[in-house]
């Protein structure tokens, strides 16, 4: 990554924190009910008041709604934009979530929080068909598969380690809170890729123009040169037109079971967390306080290799690896946020990952492949955590996500023809700052409306209380 790609990255940080501060501390002023025993220095007292307000009311606010599973045209028309949204989804490495949590809510009927956690469902199911068709495709240059397993290490145990968190956070904050932090966040990483796409789709252009004209200079003979240099250019999301090797070489398998282990570990202490401790006990708590260990563990191993050199990012086509101590932190750091924003918002890490891996340099197409590939750990774990809450309904959750998993094998071939036709890797990044960009429109939209709802019928806004949480 260069230094003005990092430092970008450490303002994006700073602002989420920043902004988000200032929301909160304005919201809880404004929102605050007046109290004739308050003198005038107490009123003044935002912490005072923002500690009365958050503390109104301990007990569980929140109601779930599920709508019966029904066919009639809502199902037909939901099923259509997931259909969309999981095809767009599933070639830019998203997932598709911005899509599926207003389809959810405003045409099924579910409540928020109930769409991001069948959204979490569609996201498994469009990342599992998505790993399907990419796990035996091969990286467009360099003879190596699609999927970057080394770079999937170092940040797939850190994203199902923030789901783990993000789930906990996503039943304490508020509506208001989760959207405020959606649209700065999605806004700011929408940008940086569609300017990413802009110079990857310039670099393209550079590119086919030498080699049209080394082939009008040198006629039929350079047409060799000419083959070769598309296909560097033409980075199609399936990898075709490399040496075909079998699923058993393809697939990195110490890699592979690291990961598995990791996932399995988690899913252990969740599973024991929530059948075998009572919410908030001591043994709750050291159950959580494992997962850190587990999967920063194994981050930590992949990093101190990357910094000793004894592995490297290889898709980056890089000989010489130079992996400082920084750089390793700020990236594992973003690891965490990725997966705690992901349970929060109840989309897919990838939205996160997709960009960062962009920003490192890593091709396009295996950008989406290995954001996809670490997504769909750490959305499968938030489908048990969620499942676990109680917080979605089954027959929902398993026709939507069948929805999703047949949409994005369409979508790989589809849209991979199209980018293999055009030419054009930088595709691949529009879709993603483009699938990135609408969620921020649609979701925050909908966070907005559901706001002002609340506040003119002057409705709690404060934390909930997790302790006393009842799915």
């Amino acid at each position: 990554m260069t230094v003005a790609g990092s430092k970008g990255w450490r303002l994006l940080l700073t602002g989420i924190v920043l902004v988000g501060f200032l929301a909160l501390n304005s919201v809880l002023v404004t929102a605050e009910p007046s109290y004739s025993g308050y003198n005038e220095t107490q009123e003044n007292n935002y912490v005072r008041k923002a500690l009365k307000f958050l503390k109104q009311n301990s007990k569980p606010r929140y109601e779930h709604e599920w709508p019966d599973l029904r066919f009639g045209w809502k199902i037909v028309v939901g099923s259509i934009f997931g259909f969309l949204g999981a095809a767009f989804g599933s070639v830019g490495g998203v997932g598709g979530g911005g899509i599926f949590i207003p389809m959810l809510a405003l045409i099924i009927g579910f409540d928020p929080k109930s769409s991001i956690a069948v959204s979490k469902c569609m996201i498994t199911g469009t990342a599992a068909a998505t790993v399907c068709y990419n796990i035996r495709q091969r990286h467009p240059t360099l003879e190596l598969p699609l999927i970057d397993y080394d770079l999937a290490l170092l940040f797939q145990p850190l994203l199902v380690l923030g789901i783990s968190i993000g789930v906990s956070l996503n039943v304490i904050f508020a509506d208001w809170m989760i959207t405020v932090m959606l649209i700065i966040i999605f806004i700011g990483l929408s940008t940086k890729s569609f300017r990413k796409g802009v110079r990857t789709w310039k670099k393209e252009t550079i590119k086919k123009q030498e080699a049209a004209r080394v082939n009008e200079l040198n006629g039929n003979a350079n047409d060799a040169v000419e083959i070769r240099t598309q296909r560097e250019v033409t980075t199609n999301i399936t990898g075709t037109g490399n040496k075909e090797v079998s699923l058993i070489e393809n697939i990195r398998w110490k890699e592979l079971g690291l990961l598995i282990v990791v996932w399995i570990l988690i899913l252990v202490l969740q599973l024991a967390k929530n059948f075998h401790s009572a919410t908030c006990s001591v043994e709750y708590w050291v159950l959580n306080s494992l997962q850190i260990p587990v999967a920063g563990g194994v981050s930590a191993y992949q990093a101190i290799c990357l910094y000793k050199g004894r592995t490297k990012i290889a898709s980056k086509g890089d000989v010489v690896a130079n992996w400082r101590v920084h750089k390793l932190v700020i990236h594992c750091s973003i690891g965490v946020l990725a997966g705690i924003l992901g349970g929060i918002l109840g989309l897919g890490g990838g939205f996160v990952l997709g960009p960062l891996f962009l920003e490192m340099g890593i091709p396009p197409q295996v950008s989406s492949a290995t954001a996809t590939f670490a997504m769909l750990f750490s959305a499968s774990m938030s489908v048990i955590e969620y499942y676990l809450l109680k917080r979605f309904p089954v027959p929902y959750a398993i026709y939507f996500a069948v929805v999703a998993t047949i949409s994005a094998l369409v979508g790989q071939r589809v849209v991979g023809k199209v980018i293999k036709i055009l030419g054009r890797a930088s595709i691949t990044i529009f879709v993603l700052a483009g699938m990135i960009f609408v969620s921020a429109i649609s979701l925050g939209g909908l966070g907005i409306a559901k706001t002002i709802k609340m506040m003119e019928r002057n409705e709690y806004m404060g934390f909930d209380d997790i302790c006393a949480y009842q799915p």
